[in-house]
């Protein structure tokens, strides 16, 4: 007999998938388990790895996205095992984890369901592996913050039971989809997942029915997982914040009385709103802070320019600026520094000083320029410009120096980014990690291998590399202060590398390399999205500066077009369609160039292209060779190309593709 049934859905996660199934496949050893896989019609070869590595799972392909709890339902509706685990792709558990839940699961008759302890891919605790009912006091309290300021509240915090300690078993009311194990009777006495639920509450619903039913749900915190959260939609974000206040809608909508759900309905709405609009605050502000304080910099300095060249150095001769110099001029001079910033790349996040400098030297030629054809009551000192020119590079580097030095506590500001990198694992395994970090071009420093407590340092490797063993990495984390340790799981344990990642902290970032893998897998917080390197992974189009110059290749050509427009009776195909596209290209809505037929999965977003690589071909080429082209588009990408494919393929720029 079948003992456990785990399930993952997948979708688009290749290489955490695969991370996920080698621990699941560690984990299943010692009873008999089968493993499915439910993949929603990913495109980045998911589905390939599993047929290629893992011939024990069964795989269910989907022709689309159907959504966590429907795929899910497919897989249950075909699971033979006594307990059924519902488990996220971008979870690792540990090798003993199967055994103590279903041990626990035996011994408690009353489980319906279990969760586990969740460690996000910093080591810290996933308070969600815990939480409460939302009811209306307890989604208010939630949805506006209080849950955050008060975590060990027994009213405030009673949405992740902050009151009750992360480190001993309890019974709770909601566990966690990401990993969720039912005893397979109860799923067949409650029912299945609620397909309503696309994405997000569908674990608070099945939680919910469970105690319904006259059982009960435990969190076991004698094991651990890591999940390293945000693979399918970004904590933080809109579309976060929109599908989960929805899903506890829908939650609302089904469970409470009309005039309990009312209330909470109400106020759930009320939330999306109010978190919608501080996302879009705290984007917006976070845009144009740097920019604000340049701008308030230069002008403050350009009025005391102005009052110093009145009283000192033109007193005698009465000269005065007239209002519209500090109201009209200034600010033009200031918008035409920080625009050639913008477009120098001085905005883009960790951006260098000469990027800045740059763009006030490109400014400053542009205001020169410009001066020469202006009308005589427009022209005011030259001095004034270079004047702003010279605080503007003393000003708008140092402020941003000052910024860093406090929040890194280094002058490095500007500098490139060499990551300390120790790697933990057996010699052999670590020389491959070391060689794959390489083939990813990842810019680091390489401090030396951290071996197994069981294998000794074989002689043709440097002394310098040899900084110690696993047992002792605490206190080389200290020693050597790397800013990232990269975990072996070839040689070292799931349990051993959690153990390592709850000793250690946020003190540093977390990798692992799955068992002859090409990726390095891992994510600093539950907010942020998982990274990995993998061979290839770098894309020039997915760089900020190659986006905006790409936008403003796309401005441009709408310029150009617009004015030659009647010429472009007698070249172009379809004139309406450019008409329509000239003004989609203008709103953002689509590229001139994009990628040919249906873009990857696996490669950076970007707009649909008017135009794409195979219009350069005589012959349209196979799906092999349209993926091939799309991938060296992304990887090499250059304003150069774009260009040349609008040219030659001026004919088409009135094609219509869809949105």
């Amino acid at each position: 007999m079948i003992k456990l049934s785990v399930i993952i859905v997948n979708y688009n996660v290749k290489f955490f998938l695969e991370q996920a199934l080698l621990s699941v496949r560690k984990a299943s050893r010692n009873f008999s388990v089968e493993i499915f896989v439910v993949d929603n019609h990913s495109v980045d070869g998911s589905v390939q790895m599993v047929k290629e590595k893992f011939a024990e799972v069964i795989l269910i392909e989907n022709k689309d996205n159907t959504g966590f709890a429907k795929a899910n339902n497919q897989a249950i509706r075909l699971a033979k095992g006594e307990y059924v685990l519902l488990l996220n792709p971008d979870t690792v558990v540990e090798e003993d984890t199967f055994e103590k839940c279903v041990a626990f699961m035996d011994a408690n008759e009353d489980a319906g369901a279990l969760g586990v302890k969740m460690l996000d891919g910093s080591g810290n605790f996933l308070p969600e592996s815990k939480r409460g009912f939302p009811t209306p006091m307890v989604a208010f309290f939630k949805a506006f913050g209080f849950t955050k300021f008060f975590p060990k509240s027994k009213t405030f915090a009673r949405y992740y039971l902050g009151n009750l300690s992360a480190n001993e078993n309890h019974e709770v009311e909601v566990l966690a989809g990401a990993f969720m194990l039912l005893r397979k009777k109860v799923l067949d006495e409650i029912g299945l997942l609620d397909e309503t639920f696309f994405m997000y509450g569908e674990d608070i619903d099945l939680s919910y029915r469970v105690i319904k039913g006259g059982f009960k749900n435990y969190y076991l915190a004698d094991t651990r997982i890591i999940h390293y959260k945000g693979e399918s939609t970004k904590k933080g974000s809109l579309n976060y914040v929109r599908l989960f206040y929805m899903a506890m809608i829908i939650f609302a909508r089904k469970h409470f009385s009309q005039g309990s759900a009312s209330g909470l309905i109400l106020m759930l709405n009320v939330a999306i709103y109010f978190r919608a609009i501080l996302s879009l605050l705290k984007r917006f502000f976070d845009k144009i802070a740097a920019p604000t304080i340049d701008a308030i910099g230069l002008y403050t300095a350009m009025l005391f320019f102005k009052n110093l060249w009145e009283t000192k150095v033109k007193a005698t001769e009465g000269v005065s600026y007239p209002s519209q110099y500090i109201f009209i001029i200034v600010p033009a001079y200031i918008a035409v520094w920080l625009l050639s910033i913008f477009f120098s790349g001085g905005y883009d996040r960790n951006s260098k000083p000469g990027k800045i400098i740059r763009g006030l030297v490109i400014g400053t030629l542009i205001i020169a320029a410009v001066y020469g054809f202006l009308d005589d009551s427009l022209r005011f000192s030259r001095g004034m410009i270079l004047l702003g020119f010279v605080f503007g590079v003393f000003f708008l580097t140092g402020w941003r120096f000052i910024r860093h030095y406090f929040k890194f506590r280094n002058f490095g500001w500007g500098e490139t980014l060499v990551r300390k990198i120790v790697i933990a694992g057996s010699y052999v395994e670590g020389k491959r990690v070391f060689q794959l970090l390489n083939n990813a071009r990842i810019n680091f420093q390489h401090l030396g291998f951290v071996l197994p407590d069981s294998e000794s340092y074989p002689n043709e490797l440097r002394e310098e590399e040899r900084l110690g063993h696993l047992n002792q990495l605490a206190e080389l984390v200290e020693l050597y202060r790397p800013d990232e340790i990269i975990f072996c799981s070839k040689d070292i344990s799931s349990q051993q590398i959690i153990s390592q990642m709850a000793a250690i902290g946020s003190k540093v970032d977390f990798k692992i390399v799955p068992e002859e893998s090409m990726s390095v897998i891992g994510s600093d917080s539950k907010n942020s999205n998982g990274e990995l390197y993998t061979i290839d992974i770098n894309m020039e189009i997915d760089l900020p500066g190659k986006r905006r110059n790409k936008r403003l290749l796309d401005l441009l050509v709408c310029i150009f077009i617009f004015f030659t427009l009647p010429l472009k009776l007698f070249v172009v195909k379809n004139f309406a369609g450019l008409i329509r596209n000239l003004f989609k290209v203008f709103a953002g809505k689509k590229s001139w160039v994009g990628y040919a037929g249906n873009e990857s999965g696996s490669l950076p977003k970007i707009k649909k292209g008017v135009l794409n690589t195979a219009d350069l071909l005589a012959k349209k080429p196979s799906a092999d060779a349209l993926n091939r082209m799309n991938f060296l588009y992304a990887r090499n990408y250059s304003v150069a190309h774009d260009f040349e494919i609008i040219f030659k393929s001026l004919s088409n720029i009135g094609r219509e593709t869809e949105n």
